[in-house]
């Protein structure tokens, strides 16, 4: 949660102005928020809370650049334009993205375990054996469907031989309360995954029940749901994509370790066998923090583990060049089971 910075308009024009240093390979989103308020951020040095809930009563007044044409609604439900510096790192297939020859297609899943309706895009790539295809579960769906659809992307990369023709299943989070509540470690959630929307799934776009062709990827509290799911259901999950993982959960402030790194540390779960992308970024310290202990805890198997670091926060424009890369990596395996 950044220091409030305000733009000072130059005398006697209309331009605003605000000046910084950015590193080579920096990237990100921002976004413009016009108010007169001057005290949503009263005290001289807020702290991190502060800080957090000053921005949140300023978001919902937020606009994207209108001079940039790179812009979104971001996953907190406001406008954003992407900001990438000349020596950013390359996002695969970002850069020449395909229409693809199928469109998604939308479904709603009536979970009787979970008590709710949903939104659930299924999207499937090349023409291999439908019971070969891997199989993709991407969390916070309705952010990768709608606000930066990964359809063209996913197409790409599929062309040029970088992903293997694979059937990916998006699920949508609902809002916010359902997220909190359905994402941080919840095993009624993805028993209900397996049980009920894997097998709708399969009926419409058949795949592979191996695990190791099987990733489930997410951020944030998706990324903590992500290892969550292969912790607990290894046979079932053997990839796992996170990026920016909550690994600090339950614990808000960071004084103490979060319950799946205890639960790794007691030896209750075990991340042997596992194929694991663990990403966050350096702009984002609790997240960093907590990423970095959680990588430490398992370093005894780092041989299946691909640690990064990026130069960013908090933030999908970082996040889907890194969920790219994350499928190529956890599939290569796939490409010489084939040779």
């Amino acid at each position: 949660n950044s220091q409030p910075q305000s733009m000072q308009r130059i005398a006697g024009t209309n331009v605003w102005q605000w000046t910084t240093q950015l590193n080579a390979n920096w990237r990100g989103s921002y976004c413009f928020i016009p108010t007169e308020r001057d005290d949503i951020f009263s005290v001289p040095s807020p702290d991190r809370l502060e800080l957090r809930e000053g921005w949140r009563k300023l978001l919902p007044q937020a606009i994207a650049d209108p001079l940039n044409l790179q812009s979104w609604k971001g996953g907190r439900g406001h406008a954003v334009s992407a900001l990438e510096m000349p020596q950013a790192p390359l996002q695969p297939g970002w850069d020449c993205p395909q229409a693809p020859e199928i469109p998604a297609k939308e479904i709603i899943w009536k979970s009787e375990r979970l008590k709710k309706s949903r939104r659930v895009w299924i999207f499937t790539t090349g023409d291999a054996t439908a019971e070969e295809r891997p199989l993709a579960v991407l969390l916070d769906g309705e952010f990768w469907a709608q606000s930066m659809p990964v359809w063209p992307v996913l197409t790409s990369l599929t062309h040029r031989q970088q992903l293997p023709p694979a059937v990916y299943v998006l699920i949508d989070a609902i809002d916010t309360t359902h997220r909190a509540h359905e994402l941080p470690c919840n095993a009624d959630f993805w028993l209900a995954v397996q049980q009920e929307l894997l097998p709708l799934v399969k009926a419409i776009a058949p795949f592979s029940d191996r695990a190791d062709r099987t990733v489930v990827a997410g951020q944030s509290f998706g990324g903590l749901s992500a290892l969550y799911a292969g912790l607990h259901w290894p046979e079932r999950f053997g990839c796992v994509l996170s990026q920016s993982g909550s690994y600090w959960w339950p614990h808000r402030g960071g004084q103490q370790e979060g319950v799946l790194l205890e639960k790794l540390k007691a030896g209750e779960v075990s991340a042997e066998g596992l194929r694991i992308v663990l990403e966050a970024g350096i702009r984002e310290p609790m997240i960093m923090r907590a990423n970095q202990a959680l990588y430490a805890q398992l370093h005894p198997i780092k041989e299946s583990i691909f640690w990064r670091q990026v130069d960013g926060g908090h933030d999908a424009l970082c996040w889907r060049g890194g969920l790219m890369q994350g499928l190529i990596d956890l599939w290569q395996p796939l490409f010489h089971d084939r040779s």
